[in-house]
């Protein structure tokens, strides 16, 4: 190998560790507002009864994703007219530093209004780190890069979990060193902060794609234009598929996850099962599926093939979990969330499939918003399963009807795209 080699090998080793540990973050921050919404919403409204406290934690989750879904269009943009890389650091940065601000929010308005911005800047990081590694790898071996990043990224909300229940032992040393005390809720914030403003040390020697630096001194290709998505219907139709088949991931984290401890758990009579825990099982199985599925889209040289194996195992588990459970021991159910987990562990093929889709020119944009349109979908997913309960369906049969429609949805979008792996990306899109 010459010497020009290895040091491209080292940058983008460099490239994959940085947007890996960004992902690693941001899903830490992701899920970190559920796991301490209870508790920092008990002190800032003390006084407001438990309904009003649920009611609120459900508004300000809204306000991420609302949050997300401007940041989505915004960084995807960005990327596009102004590099990856910038969107990549430029959305670290933001998040940070609005998780920072959090751990000091003493009203809901203000903790509203951060939210927003944390979701903004949560909304940047994944597609921009998609986008340099497929950009920068080869052909037949950007699949390992994403997959890296997808997998280690996914444990993020595993720490969340664990800092989330034990921030104490963290709040102690803080007060140690400071003498200031801190709850454990705002201990959880003050990590996830510190960890990204710890991430932007690595951004030396981080490089740029390639093929945004060919295209970025071309005024005449068009860089980052929605009109380019929304007013050709061959890529408007394509980028809906795109979204259709990344959305039972988060019909399974958002609904039957999420909704363990309220919905699901007391259903089935299983008593003492908390969120913070099933999330924190089902992530470390969306870690384990995405390891596999990377490795077996490489092995069987199709993305498409692995996310329809995905799907089938999906439907498979929600009709057991949601009919065959009643009775079933705490540890089956977080077994069973972990199994769910595996089972939606094709994330990064599905980000993977949604920046290879499209153009150069269009391509930060596709691979960021898609992923937040999915993640946004949450709230249609949960107002289908809320209209379906108010007709007396019951819990069970009302998230298997959603499911089995999102599902089967996913399977004909699939059908839809064509296969993505090892194609060339060198090219551009035109309205």
């Amino acid at each position: 190998m010459t010497e020009g080699k290895k040091k491209n090998s080292k940058k983008v080793a460099l490239l994959i560790t940085v947007a890996a540990l960004g992902y690693f973050v941001d899903i830490y921050d992701l899920v970190l507002f559920g796991v301490v919404k209870a508790e920092s919403l008990s002190i800032i409204m003390s006084g407001q009864s438990l309904e009003i406290q649920a009611s609120t934690g459900k508004f300000l989750f809204n306000m991420q994703m609302f949050g997300m879904l401007i940041g989505g269009v915004l960084w995807g943009v960005l990327g596009d007219k102004k590099g990856r890389i910038k969107v990549l650091f430029g959305s670290i940065l933001l998040y940070s530093i609005a998780n920072l601000i959090n751990a000091f929010v003493t009203d809901v308005t203000t903790y509203a209004i951060v939210r927003v911005i944390a979701g903004i800047g949560l909304a940047g990081e994944l597609g921009a780190g998609i986008t340099l590694v497929s950009e920068t790898m080869s052909k037949e071996k950007r699949g390992y890069g994403t997959m890296i990043i997808v997998t280690f990224g996914a444990l993020g909300a595993v720490v969340a979990s664990i800092v989330g229940s034990e921030g104490a032992v963290i709040g102690d040393f803080i007060f140690n060193m400071t003498a200031v005390k801190f709850a454990n809720w705002q201990v959880t914030y003050i990590v996830g902060g510190c960890l990204g403003l710890l991430l932007l040390l690595l951004r030396v020697g981080t490089i740029e794609s390639l093929y945004f630096q060919d295209m970025k001194g071309d005024n005449k290709i068009k860089k980052g234009n929605l009109r380019i998505l929304f007013y050709n219907k061959k890529n408007f139709i394509k980028y809906l598929h795109c979204i259709v088949i990344g959305i039972p991931i988060w019909y399974v984290v958002g609904l039957l996850v999420m909704n363990s401890k309220d919905n699901f758990a007391p259903m089935m009579g299983i008593l003492d099962i908390e969120n913070g825990q099933a999330v924190m099982y089902t992530y470390i199985g969306l870690s384990v599926g995405d390891l596999i599925s990377g490795a077996l889209s490489q092995w069987l040289k199709s993305r498409k093939k692995v996310v329809g194996l995905y799907l089938g195992f999906t439907l498979v588990l929600v009709t057991s979990f949601l009919f065959f459970m009643n009775g079933a021991s705490k540890d089956l159910y977080y077994t069973m969330c972990f199994l769910l987990g595996t089972a939606t562990g094709y994330w990064a093929l599905f980000v993977s499939i949604a920046a290879e889709q499209f153009g150069t020119n269009i391509r930060s944009t596709t691979a960021n918003t898609i992923p937040n349109f999915v993640r946004g979908s949450v709230n249609l997913i949960m107002l289908c399963f809320g209209l379906l309960t108010s007709l007396s369906l019951g819990d069970a049969w009302s998230a298997f009807v959603v499911g089995s429609v999102f599902i089967l949805l996913a399977f004909y979008s699939l059908s839809q795209l064509s296969e993505t792996f090892g194609k060339d990306l060198d090219y551009f899109e035109t309205e």
